[in-house]
């Protein structure tokens, strides 16, 4: 059950880093980014790619060559994000909700199609130099067995939620980001670059995202180009179970429907995962239509 636990946490802590996106942008410009999976996918990609090209360099350090795959995934991912704002969102804020809803969608498929053409159409193998002595690495703590990657699956995404929350709470950037959310017009009167802020937005949860790809891309061993796919929807529920543009929230749907997934799997099976954590999402919402952590805003007169 401990185990069990562990890796729900560790599935759990994914999603939400993956939500904190979908939050931030429905937070600022109330939309939905569904083009956000694919920022994940490009993740997985490039910190593969940047680990290759270190390996042929001769750099074989894990201490070295991770973080900078990380940082590399997470800038590449940002720069898709800017791009994704500029085209699938900025000239659409004003439309129809139906406009930058299925712009975005267009955007996740032209994504998914760039990687399929240009990389592999089937599964690529996830360089081992790295997660596999990480992998081996294990743990006995009493009855709990806990390999070196759950450790850092668990204790990066913490890192970066918390690094999130000091951007937010703590720094101009944040208070501008808050500003821009609660009131766009009113932050453009006292002088903000509300289109920048916005990039600002896309940007930072696109890095999220893509640090995110590489954690999973090295507990699979695998990356595919639709790996955004299924996450990003398991992401977004989680977003909605917390409540929506809520920080916190997103943090909490996530884990919720990591610990539900992995119970679920460990009770009657891996069929039925899916099926639980939407489940809960369902249930949830029949009984707070807004999330967990979702409050009532009143209407602006």
């Amino acid at each position: 059950m401990l185990e069990t636990l562990v890796n729900g946490l560790s599935r759990g802590a994914i999603y939400a880093l993956v939500a904190l996106g979908y939050t931030m942008v429905y937070g600022i410009l109330g939309m939905i980014n569904f083009a956000h999976g694919e920022m994940f996918m490009l993740g997985m990609f490039a910190s593969a790619f940047a680990l290759g090209a270190l390996g042929s360099a001769g750099l074989v350090s894990v201490g070295l060559t991770l973080p900078i795959a990380i940082l590399v995934a997470m800038a590449l991912s940002a720069g898709f994000g800017a791009m994704n704002e500029r085209m699938a969102y900025r000239k659409l804020r004003g439309a129809h909700l139906l406009a930058p809803l299925t712009s975005a969608i267009g955007m996740s498929i032209v994504l998914q199609n760039f990687v399929m053409l240009s990389v592999t159409k089937g599964k690529k193998d996830f360089p081992q130099s790295v997660s596999a002595p990480l992998a081996d690495t294990r743990w006995s703590i009493g009855p709990l067995n806990i390999s070196a990657l759950q450790v850092l699956i668990l204790g990066s995404t913490f890192v970066l939620m918390i690094g999130l929350w000091f951007v937010i709470q703590r720094t101009r950037l944040g208070i501008a980001l808050r500003a821009v959310a609660q009131d766009r017009t009113m932050a453009s009167l006292c002088g903000m670059k509300v289109d920048h802020l916005i990039t600002w937005a896309f940007m930072i949860g696109s890095a999220l995202a893509a640090a995110a790809g590489t954690m999973v891309a090295m507990y699979q061993g695998v990356i595919r180009f639709d790996a955004g796919y299924t996450l990003g929807l398991k992401a977004f529920a989680a977003a909605v179970l917390g409540g929506i543009g809520n920080i916190p929230g997103a943090v909490l749907g996530g884990l919720l429907i990591g610990l539900a997934e992995d119970l679920t799997t460990s009770a009657v099976g891996a069929d039925w995962k899916h099926t639980s954590s939407f489940a809960l999402l369902i249930l949830v919402l029949l009984l707070r239509p807004r999330g967990l952590l979702g409050e009532r805003v009143a209407d602006k007169v």
